[in-house]
């Protein structure tokens, strides 16, 4: 009996079939994963988002695989054929590479040498070598030389037939199924360097003689030998297995399938020959071509999983809250760009100033800053990390020390996708009358005083926090990085008044042509004062009030319960715990003693369970609380401004700019990141770096290694580790790992704030990538990132 796509998935994520097929029929009936996970926990029996996020996915492949599996019935049958047990094979086909191997001998294909043998009257005689080995070989061919045929000698029959078995055996799916999943087992990828590409290719030098087994690879180390054969510097291969001497195990398991023997019969070289023919012609390459897709393949799940995660956690770092700002675009020549923005994220002053190199304007441009921080109140002083950004780091400082009666406190944000916002068409309808070159201040300001709101204007994808993100399938890429917005914004809630359209689209149920309506009403009849209100906006039917309006915010409108996350479908149920705990809505919110007092048993009707109105009683003890962390500022070391001012053994304080799956990067101060490798975070085995630190996070390093010519720094997060003795150039040499390969910490070209970045897996397995980073750009600037994932890498 063919299991249901439902009862496979539940099988998978460990749930009941019901759970499974009440959340299909929620997602087929348009509902969005937070707003299942969240308002419909007693449909679905409590799955949580990341189980419906597994759940969506999977059920798009099982639906796509039972399309092509109607598909391949229907081209079978129209062959005429389709046989019960072929039909019965077909369906009971669970994976798409399985229907295929099935579907291979009957696919259309243009005409091959077998199909010409047959066509010349040779599949007899394939069959009887098979059939028969006692049979002379070349006295059998005899007999089918027809000259008319093109058949014109013995030898010419023996290659048809040869033709027609190579063919049988390479298209048997039962074989070919085996023989993928013990190469994928066994077999190795090895890279070698291409002649006279030893220096254009020095950025993959780690590969120049390398080799691993499939299933140790990496998934940083599988992208990186790609682009390398990508431009031309290493050629790879996919070896079965470790170097033998005579016929492979491979060989072996096609002889035994279809009863070839040496046993010193007429026709046991020539079938074997034919078996060897086989294997290395077609059956190789076939399953060479099969498994590099999914070395690929799985390289890229794992590189989408870590930059998801790493966006999550971008996306959800804290925010400094509502704070007048002062925004710093870091600049040499074109100096450095000013925005200051109120408490609500509002432009209210611009300016630049060239406190730096060639101007040399210091205190002049103290005294801008001094005048606009105290005409505007300012709080914060948020500085991007481009370039300059430790020189302006620098002058911040000076502007705190000389103006204490300011209580100014600076941060540095990373800028990256900045210049990707600032010429977007966004940018130019919400700052229509400001520069260029000024947008990119104004949005790190923003950043630093709400994080999500300002990055959902960017494209995920620049923001600039994944592994060869350019490398990737942009469907699975932007598919996986857009459900992280969506769970990150509805996670946090959005005030539909203040909100921007980018990030009312990324609301549950709202489209981008709905965000732009309910903008437009915003500005033409005023802030909302009530959900039902939300009605009134052109196109938002009754499906989308449902789905979103849980996930908006109105604070201070006419109900108290608008600012919570309870739906407006619950309200009846608040209503009813206000009766029985007596008094106003708005007592009741936020009152701790009464709203434990109730038992949440008590509110339970036939449309909302025991979670929701748990779910409930919680959201009003908090109402309308914000999952994120507090805020918290690193701060950097005095006098440690550039990498020739660290030294291994010092301890600094830095913040986590990016976690790959090689280790973290941190930034310390220095324009350079340093690489805290996987097997420096902790004592014990690290399988993921993000069990021990996420992007954000404000960290105690100390300084292993300093390379100044090559922009590395390796850092430990064990702070009674040695430092690495220096090497007599006065640096740390680099640190050599098993197999007598240095760490992936190797720098390419570039200048100034470009860097490397990279590493190995744990336990000192050799890293692929070099080791240096930037905040949240960190891996592109460390050249496992094309450029083109960021517009400002050079701004200033």
């Amino acid at each position: 009996m063919t299991t249901s796509i439902e009862g496979r998935i539940a099988e998978e994520l460990g749930a009941r079939e019901r759970q499974v097929r009440a959340a299909v029929e929620l997602l087929d009936g348009g509902s969005t994963v937070p707003f299942i996970a969240r308002y419909r926990k007693e449909a679905t029996e409590m799955l949580d988002d990341a189980q419906l996020r597994t759940l969506e996915e999977r059920l798009r492949y099982l639906r796509e695989l039972e399309e092509r599996r109607a598909s391949v019935l229907e081209s079978v049958r129209e062959q005429g054929k389709l046989t019960d047990a072929l039909e019965a094979q077909i369906r009971a086909a669970d994976t798409k590479a399985r229907l295929e191997d099935i579907y291979l001998p009957f696919k259309p294909k243009r005409r091959t040498k077998a199909q010409i043998a047959r066509e010349a009257g040779l599949e007899p005689l394939a069959d009887g070598l098979l059939g028969d080995p006692s049979v002379d070989p070349l006295a059998a061919a005899a007999a089918f030389v027809d000259a008319d045929r093109g058949v014109a000698d013995p030898a010419a029959a023996l290659d048809g037939a040869r033709a027609i078995l190579t063919e049988r055996f390479s298209e048997d799916a039962d074989l070919i199924g085996e023989l993928r999943e013990r190469m994928w087992t066994r077999g190795r990828l090895t890279a070698r360097v291409r002649d006279g590409k030893e220096e254009a290719g020095a950025k993959f030098a780690d590969y120049f003689d390398f080799s691993e087994g499939f299933t140790e690879l990496p998934s940083h180390r599988v992208l990186a030998m790609l682009r390398g054969e990508k431009e031309d510097a290493l050629d790879l291969v996919l070896e079965p297995e470790e170097a033998v001497e005579g016929p492979s195990s491979y060989e072996g398991s096609i002889a035994a399938r279809f009863g070839v023997a040496q046993r010193g019969r007429p026709g046991d070289k020539w079938l074997g020959d034919t078996v060897r023919w086989a294997w290395r012609t077609r059956i190789l390459v076939h399953l060479g071509i099969d498994l590099r897709l999914r070395l690929r393949a799985a390289a890229e799940d794992e590189a989408v999983r870590v930059f998801a995660a790493n966006l999550r956690d971008l996306l959800l770092a804290a925010p400094a809250g509502t704070r007048a700002t002062l925004g710093l675009d870091p600049g040499f020549r074109t100096g450095v760009k000013v925005a200051v923005v109120d408490a609500t994220g509002k432009v209210v002053a611009t300016d630049v100033i060239h406190p730096h190199v060639p101007a040399n304007r210091w205190d002049e441009s103290l005294a801008k800053l001094a005048r606009l921080a105290r005409e505007h109140a300012v709080e914060l002083v948020a500085i991007g990390n481009g370039t300059a950004s430790r020189e302006t780091d620098k002058l911040a400082g000076d502007l705190i020390a000389r103006h204490p009666e300011l209580k100014l406190t600076k941060v540095m944000v990373s800028e990256a996708g900045a210049s990707v916002y600032s010429a977007s068409a966004f940018a130019s309808q919400e700052l229509p009358g400001l520069d260029v070159s000024l947008r990119g201040a104004v949005s790190i300001a923003r950043r630093l005083q709400d994080p999500l709101a300002e990055l959902v204007k960017i494209d995920p994808k620049s923001i600039g926090v994944g592994q060869y993100q350019h490398d990737l399938s942009e469907v699975k890429l932007s598919r996986s990085l857009d459900a992280v917005v969506e769970d990150c914004v509805n996670g946090v809630g959005v005030d539909v008044n203040t909100a921007s359209a980018p990030l009312l689209s990324r609301v549950s149920g709202i489209s981008g042509g709905l965000a732009d309506n309910i903008v437009a009403h915003r500005d033409a009849n005023g802030p909302f004062r009530s959900r039902k209100a939300l009605k009134d906006v052109a196109r938002l039917g009754p499906k989308a009030y449902e789905q979103c309006a849980g996930f908006l915010r109105i604070r201070g409108g006419d109900d108290p319960l608008d600012s919570s996350s309870v739906h407006p479908e619950a309200y009846p149920v608040v209503r009813r715990m206000v009766k029985q705990g007596g008094g106003e809505v708005a007592a009741l919110i936020g009152n701790t003693s009464v709203l434990r007092s109730l038992r949440p048993a008590d509110f339970v009707d036939d449309t909302f369970g025991l979670p929701t109105v748990t779910d409930i009683l919680r959201e009003l003890e908090k109402p309308g609380r914000d999952p994120r962390p507090a805020f918290r500022t690193a701060t950097f070391k005095e006098g440690v401004e550039k990498i020739g001012d660290l030294a291994p053994g010092m301890v600094l304080e830095g913040v986590v700019t990016n976690v790959a799956a090689f280790g973290a990067f941190v930034d310390v101060g220095v324009h350079q990141d340093g690489l805290v490798h996987v097997s420096a975070m902790s004592k014990n085995f690290v399988k993921d770096p993000r069990d021990v630190v996420k992007p954000g996070d404000v960290v105690r390093v100390k300084v292993q290694e300093v390379d100044i010519p090559r922009k590395r720094i390796s850092l430990t997060l064990r702070l009674d580790d040695e430092a690495a003795a220096p090497s007599s150039a006065g640096q740390g040499g680099p640190r050599r790992e098993r197999g007598g390969r240095p760490p992936q910490q190797r720098q390419g070209g570039g200048s100034g704030r470009e860097r490397r970045g990279g590493g190995g897996g744990n336990g000192g397995r050799p890293a692929p990538a070099p080791a240096n980073s930037a905040m949240a750009d960190a891996l592109r600037k460390a050249g496992l990132l094309d450029p083109g994932g960021r517009g400002d890498k050079r701004r200033g």
